[in-house]
């Protein structure tokens, strides 16, 4: 199946300077690291590119710094073939995530906005507005949520359908979740939103959060899948293919770009869930963030076994 349809996604850009290590250091203590990688992240970028290499139309929506990452980072998404009409520059850094990744592939990140904190509500309607014929618009909260709302507005105006993946966490504006159609934590993610009131990751508690916020849910469970609402109230869960997992960094940012695609090819929503733990389970398999997502050959391979 080859995929025609277009996908924006207003988000953050980082570069992820990835250290491999068998012990992480405790308060004031210095250890000797494994490897060390440095490669293109950001959890807006990383959804960008898995939807991209799928096969879908990309638009991105971001400010990079003034720096020599903001410069890399935009050549990457030109590689990438993703459209970069709507990434501006601001003078200074450019975001990092310094990342420690351990032997089970359980990893730690440290989130440094830098420019991304430059993105505002009239740019990003400004850049929506210049865009054509897109379905779906994604969102996180590594950018200003003002910014989020705005672009959410602006995209259910034209008659999109809009994704927020609540990472990395924090409070969440109810006019954010008031414009948002799909949100998509995972079990931490959920057990944070649990903490202002609203319980552990059940499936009464997952209806009840969707009742309340008047949005779709999609819960992802690691190596046991995703669990979802269904139009008509009831909970159903995915089964993620079964995989050695080396490095599960970006493979949550990998569900939402695949998941996305999946709704925008007019899959089922029970298939663009198997499509996203599909393409997150592939990439845990590989070191890296973007650097581990299938390839567009692997990646078509992928959406036709779904499909």
């Amino acid at each position: 199946m080859s995929v025609h349809e277009h996908v924006v996604v207003v988000g953050s850009t980082m570069m992820d300077m990835v250290a491999y290590t068998s012990k992480i250091p405790q308060a004031g203590e210095t250890v000797s690291g494994d490897s060390f990688a440095l490669g293109f992240g950001g959890k807006g970028a990383n959804q960008a590119v898995m939807a991209r290499r799928l096969g879908a139309t990309v638009s991105m929506i971001n400010t990079l710094g003034d720096d020599l990452f903001g410069d890399s980072t935009l050549a990457n998404f030109q590689e990438e073939g993703i459209d970069t009409s709507g990434i501006s520059r601001a003078h200074g850094a450019s975001g990092v995530a310094p990342i420690w990744v351990e032997p089970d592939g359980s990893n730690r990140i440290i989130c440094v906005a830098g420019a991304n904190d430059a993105m505002t509500p009239a740019g990003a309607i400004s850049a929506l507005e210049h865009l054509e014929n897109y379905q779906i618009v994604i969102g996180q909260l590594e950018i200003p949520q003002e910014v989020t709302i705005a672009a959410f507005k602006k995209a259910k105006d034209f008659g999109a359908i809009t994704i927020l993946n609540p990472a990395p966490f924090a409070l969440i504006s109810p006019d954010l979740i008031s414009v948002s159609d799909w949100i998509i934590p995972n079990e931490s993610e959920f057990a944070e939103m649990h903490s202002q009131g609203l319980g552990p990751t059940s499936d009464k508690n997952i209806l009840e959060i969707s009742a309340t916020l008047k949005a779709r849910f999609v819960v992802t469970l690691g190596e046991k899948g995703a669990a979802f609402t269904t139009r008509d109230g009831e909970i159903r869960r995915v089964a993620a293919p079964q995989v050695k997992a080396i490095d599960t960094t970006g493979a949550g940012d990998a569900f939402v770009g695949a998941f996305a695609v999946g709704l925008a090819a007019h899959l089922s929503d029970e298939k663009a869930i198997a499509l996203g733990c599909a393409c997150a389970s592939e990439s845990v398999t590989r070191k890296g963030t973007q650097s581990s997502y299938s390839t567009p050959a692997q990646a078509q391979e992928i959406l036709r076994s779904i499909d």
